[in-house]
């Protein structure tokens, strides 16, 4: 076992879906204790089963101011001030053009991937200053750096986390805690396999991996490794920071190999 956060207290929301599991694992597996954050209560507690004593699952909506207190509370209880939070939770809406856009769609998109990081950050601030500094990291998407049609709303939630993240490493600096964003672009998880909820479309129908300069979508294990690096101290003067994940989906179509190119 790599003990490179054998020191940190981890408290990962959106924990029991595709991406959020592998980040519980990932930290784990280098000596974390950690927090498996989420709304499903059961896999959520088979996960903190099958890891062990050094994993607790803590039911978690993160639009839940009181609810984000208690998971706060929860961690410094069992494990000790909290050193790392992963702000990973987050929803997707039916693809719809703006003027076919439902307000509560709107509303779901911006509780959830903007409100709850920004809850998120001003509850375990204290924490980590407790615990003598640490690190945030919002994962955001590849839809934060681009306008994407019919996804107004996960979209402009997306791109507001980028100004919150800045901010955040901003005003925490001081107090050594690193605030920085990560954005994925296709992962194979149920997020983007699954049809969007009140739709029969998939994200992963919108984004073929054939035109990418790494022509495949990721696996979650890969975004896990830029946390893990992320928020060691490896990258100790690395705040106000962004990450792309994405195989070059943002650079736009890549050359066809090519054993020679003439000069």
């Amino acid at each position: 076992m790599h003990e490179r956060h054998a020191q940190d207290v981890v408290l990962i929301t959106g924990a029991t879906g595709g991406m959020g599991a592998s980040h519980v694992r990932g930290y784990h597996a280098e000596g974390a204790r950690v927090v498996i954050a989420g709304r499903r209560d059961g896999p959520g507690r088979a996960l903190a089963a099958e890891l062990g004593a050094r994993a607790q699952f803590v039911y978690l909506d993160v639009t839940d101011a009181e609810q984000w207190r208690r998971a706060v509370e929860v961690a410094e209880t069992t494990f000790g001030p909290v050193t790392v939070l992963i702000n990973n939770a987050g929803v997707q809406t039916p693809p719809a053009p703006i003027e076919h856009t439902d307000l509560a769609a709107w509303s779901s998109a911006l509780a959830v991937n903007t409100t709850g990081p920004f809850l998120g950050i001003r509850a375990v601030s204290p924490s980590l200053r407790r615990a003598g500094g640490g690190s945030i990291v919002n994962v955001v998407s590849t839809m934060a750096n681009v306008g994407t049609a019919c996804f107004a709303p996960y979209t402009a939630s997306k791109w507001a986390v980028r100004g919150l993240t800045r901010t955040a490493a901003l005003e925490l600096g001081r107090d050594g805690i690193r605030v920085n964003s990560v954005h994925p672009g296709v992962v194979s998880t149920p997020f983007i396999n699954d049809p969007v909820p009140g739709s029969d479309v998939t994200i992963a129908e919108a984004y073929s991996p054939d035109a990418f300069a790494v022509p495949r979508v990721a696996e979650p294990r890969e975004v896990t490794a830029m946390l893990l690096w992320l928020t060691s101290r490896e990258a100790s003067f690395v705040t106000g920071s962004e990450f792309v994940v994405d195989g070059g989906l943002l650079l736009g179509p890549a050359l066809p190999a090519s054993e020679s190119i003439d000069a």
